[in-house]
């Protein structure tokens, strides 16, 4: 199962990206927004999107959850943060947000639930 993983942190991405492959996951790994919805564009095999919320370019992780929500509804959809609160209004229909400071171990376990669905 391939997983789109968006974050504009270089060690948090390698991080992240180990935990989610150790835990059988493929990932595609990019910074921003716009280059997300480019890949998701052009890789139909993607199963999942884990995205942080400041991302590089001029979208930020909420924009970037809803527009893969309105293009790809069935996909499931983890945003994380340290800094941003969770906002309902923000948030497309069966997200999920999860706060930091957290494991990546973490992250890795509610992707699972979310792939479950």
């Amino acid at each position: 199962m391939r997983i789109l993983l968006v974050e504009d942190e270089a060690l948090t991405i390698m991080d992240l990206g180990d935990v989610l492959e150790n835990g059988g996951y493929e990932t595609v790994q990019c910074a921003s927004a716009e280059r997300a919805l480019s890949i998701l564009q052009t890789r139909p095999e993607i199963c999942g999107l884990v995205t942080d919320v400041e991302l590089s370019g001029r979208a930020n992780g909420f924009e970037l959850a809803n527009s893969v929500a309105e293009a790809r509804p069935e996909l499931p959809i983890l945003i994380v943060s340290g800094r941003a609160a969770p906002d309902p209004e923000r948030m497309p229909p069966g997200a999920r947000f999860v706060s930091r400071p957290c494991s990546g171990e973490d992250i890795l376990e509610i992707l699972r639930e979310l792939m479950r669905r």
